[in-house]
């Protein structure tokens, strides 16, 4: 139930128009063949940013250097921009004490906002026992 409040808070101070903004790079990066996995990517982000409490980020066991490339190239592309776009929301969020707790997951979502690739997002309780997940809001 607070997950659940907690993600209706979001999506009315935020959370919708950060995941506007993933939803706009992924169409956009759509458009060129070579860089359909990096809207892909947005796209998944977007899902992320809609309603993130009770879902974490996990890494994939086969990330490698393709994941590398990719994440330098989202970062200069994107990654920057949407992240500054994540602080500016966490500081809005935080003006207001119920607002605190929010702005504390929009910082979190940094790290996967600016590198996603080797990363997915899952539900919470299906992260294995004793495991660390990278990121759990």
């Amino acid at each position: 139930m607070l997950r659940f409040l907690l993600n209706i808070i979001w999506l009315v101070t935020g959370g919708i128009w950060l995941s506007l903004s993933y939803l706009l790079f992924g169409l956009l990066a759509c458009i060129f063949i070579i860089t359909i996995p990096i809207g892909v990517a947005s796209f998944r982000m977007a899902s992320y940013a809609l309603w993130p409490f009770g879902r974490t980020v996990v890494e994939t066991p086969r990330s490698g250097a393709v994941s590398a490339v990719a994440n330098v190239i989202w970062f200069v592309v994107a990654g920057l921009g949407i992240a500054v776009t994540h602080i500016t929301t966490a500081a809005a969020q935080a003006a207001t004490i119920i607002g605190i707790p929010l702005a504390i997951a929009n910082i979190k979502m940094l790290p996967v906002t600016m590198f996603p690739f080797g990363k997915k997002i899952v539900d919470a309780r299906s992260v294995q026992p004793g495991s660390q997940p990278l990121l759990s809001i």
